[in-house]
């Protein structure tokens, strides 16, 4: 019964992290402040080779896959797969029932507090479904890979920035290759997800799932 309780916990803890991922990703878009790090990266690529953004993004999760099969394997799972699928519809989802089904006005404030919003569902959800251990989506696993390969010398959260980073520099790169406009890809929001989203899920890890995750009954 125990370990059964423990599985319910942790399925019911990976679903609400990728929930929470699916907010975030709609907030994001429903603020126009721009977008995370890793949407910004395939935008800018995908542009630039002329690709569907949606095939792309499948590319480089593939590839950032085998990179986490050999390295830290136990981040593939269920929720890898969950992730992958159901994170845009939902973000899709979110859109429609603001813009089309409700017709909410999106004035400064509201894209302000979408803007909050979605900072905090993107590492409150990414801290729930890593302490589920039931699998994360590949690019929240590229902070795992670096701290592993760099023997803890690069902490999660360092590493998290990092990548960010890296995603939005290499984002704006082909972005100005392509010779669009990087605004179309970059903002405020962007700058902001890539700054607090590593030390911030590293909180929620400790703080929050982490706690929620090993209560004992």
């Amino acid at each position: 019964m125990e370990k059964r309780g423990l599985l319910l916990r942790r399925t019911g803890m990976m679903l609400a992290g990728i929930v929470m991922i699916s907010i975030c990703v709609g907030c994001y878009r429903l603020s126009e402040f721009g977008v995370d790090a890793f949407t910004c990266m395939n935008l800018g690529i995908s542009g630039y080779i002329g690709l569907s953004f949606g095939t792309w993004q499948l590319i480089m999760n593939a590839a950032i896959l085998v990179v986490v099969f050999f390295t830290v394997r136990k981040c593939i799972g269920a929720g890898t797969i969950v992730n992958m699928v159901c994170v845009g519809y939902g973000a899709d989802f979110l859109c429609w029932l603001v813009q089309d089904a409700l017709r909410v006005e999106m004035t400064l404030p509201l894209r302000i507090g979408a803007l909050v919003l979605g900072t905090f569902f993107a590492s409150m959800g990414v801290a729930f479904y890593m302490a589920a251990e039931m699998g994360i989506g590949p690019y929240d696993s590229v902070g795992l890979v670096l701290e592993k390969v760099t023997g803890g010398r690069l902490p999660f959260r360092n590493a998290r920035v990092l990548s960010d980073i890296t995603a939005i520099i290499v984002g704006v790169v082909f972005c100005l290759l392509a010779g669009d406009s990087i605004w179309l890809i970059l903002g405020i929001g962007t700058i902001c997800n890539a700054c607090v989203n590593g030390p911030l899920i590293q909180f929620f890890r400790e703080h929050v799932s982490e706690p929620l995750v090993n209560k004992k009954k």
